[in-house]
Parts: structure tokens; sequence; C-alpha cells
């Protein structure tokens, strides 16, 4: 079995888990946030920690677990987002004491941001379904296009010092394609709405889920790592995975906490 066959049917299977999980919401949804940020975590603490950090003992860890059952237990933005401050900063100032560095606190806020940001979005109505179903369509058919178009045209190089896979022709296809997909979910799933605005959030989610993937790529390289991790076939870790989905939910949720209010992103957006 080649590689990208692995890659797709990997792909397949977590698509319908993911799906799956957001339709019902809830707390299943939850669980699956809480889940990828104790991976993300895992996966960053594993890359990035230094002897000296062993010094923190299992205090990040623990800070990380706190955050993960007040995610399960669905409390509001009023408090998750205080919540990923305090041991952010506890963290850092452990760490500063300790003299380790800051890659333990660095991790432990990117985890929890992301897992914060989707499960706020799908709150519990029809609105954050569509929001997260908007999310995965443009995330997902830009990392397709990207891939196949940059496959196909080639040429200059996108950032070859960090991911030199990547090509600039691969960048716009997965631009194009992510605010087409992005419309046509809104057409099908919203009824439409402002299909303009809709389109120019589309293409500033593609841009920022290309950029969350070259951040994770330069976190892999600082530390010499090729891959995050091993568990998805094909693909390598959950991070390696999420990496541009994280990216463009947290800008997703902004752009509904500025519209609609930080614990009802979604219905700024897709109000139905």
């Amino acid at each position: 079995m080649s590689n990208l066959q692995l890659r797709v049917i990997s792909a397949v299977v977590l698509a319908v888990i993911a799906l799956g999980l957001t339709w019902l919401g809830g707390l299943p949804f939850r669980l699956l946030c809480a889940v990828m940020s104790a991976m993300i975590f895992y996966e960053w603490t594993r890359m990035s920690r230094s002897a000296a950090a062993n010094e923190l003992g299992f205090l990040p860890e623990a800070l990380m677990v706190v955050f993960i059952g007040a995610l399960i237990a669905g409390f509001p933005a009023s408090w998750l987002l205080p919540l990923v401050v305090i041991l952010t900063a506890a963290t850092a100032i452990a760490a500063l004491v300790r003299n380790t560095g800051q890659w333990e606190a660095s991790g432990l806020a990117y985890a929890s941001v992301s897992g914060l940001s989707l499960a706020l979005l799908r709150d519990g109505d029809r609105s954050g379904l569509v929001a997260i179903l908007f999310l995965f369509a443009v995330v997902w058919a830009t990392d397709i296009f990207a891939y196949f178009v940059g496959r196909a045209v080639g040429g200059p190089k996108l950032a070859p010092s960090i991911s030199p896979g990547k090509t600039r022709s691969g960048a716009l296809g997965g631009a194009v394609g992510g605010v087409v997909a992005g419309l046509i979910l809104a057409a099908v799933a919203a009824g439409g709405g402002n299909l303009a605005l809709l389109g120019v959030v589309a293409l500033v989610l593609s841009i920022v889920a290309q950029a969350g993937d070259l951040f994770e790529s330069w976190v892999k390289r600082r530390h010499d790592r090729k891959d995050s991790g091993v568990l998805i076939p094909g693909h390598g870790g959950v991070m390696d995975r999420v990496d541009g989905l994280v990216a463009a939910a947290l800008a997703l949720y902004v752009i509904g906490w500025i519209s609609a209010g930080a614990d009802h992103p979604a219905q700024g957006l897709f109000s139905i």
C-alpha cells in the first residue's frame, strides 16, 4: 500500500469519527476536543522537553488535566479563557524560576486554546454545527487542493527553510479550493446567508490554516523532528493532522467572538 493510499484511508476514518461526534455535539464533541488537546500537549512536550524541563516534575501535566476537566465539564468562555491564562502563567513562572525555557508553557497554551476554540464554536445549536462543518470544509479542501495543485503545477517554494515540499502554487490552489468548499457548505447548510462575507471568512481561514501548518513545521524543525508522533498511519501524529485546523478554529472563534460574543460565537456568522 502506497503512502498516499494510507493517508487517504486514515483521513477518511478520522473524518467519519470527527463528523459523527460533531453531529452529536455536547459531551461527545467536548470529549473529542479534550482528547485532541491532550494529544497535542503530549506530542508537543515529547518533542520539546529538555532534561532541564524535567525539574518541573508533573506540574505541566497536572495543569493540563485541570483544563481538560473544565473543558469536559462544559464551563463557559468566561471561565475557560481566564483559566487558560492562569494555567499558562503558572507554568511560565515555574519554568522561569527553574530556568527551563518556555516550551512547556507555550505547549499548554497551544493545546488548550486548540480544544477551547473548537468546543466553544460547536456550542449546542444548529449554528454551532454549521460553523464546525464550515471550518472542516475550508480546512480539508485547503489541504487537498494544496497537495494536488502543488504536485501538478510545482513552481517556487512557499517557505523552503521551513517546509521544502510546499509550493506557492499549492498555497494558491489550497486557498481557492478552501473558499469554494466553504461557500458550497454555507449555501447548502446555512441557506446562503451573506455569501460575500463568508467567502472572505473562508479565505482568511484558508490562509490561517496554511500558516498553522507552517508553524507546526517550524516547531518540528526546531526540534529536529520529521513528525510530531506516530499515532496516525500515513500522517504521523495528531499535531501533524490538525495543525491547520486548530489555527483556523482559533481564527473563526475570534471572528465569531467579535460578532456575537465569546460564549456563542457561531451565531454571529451562522444565525439559523
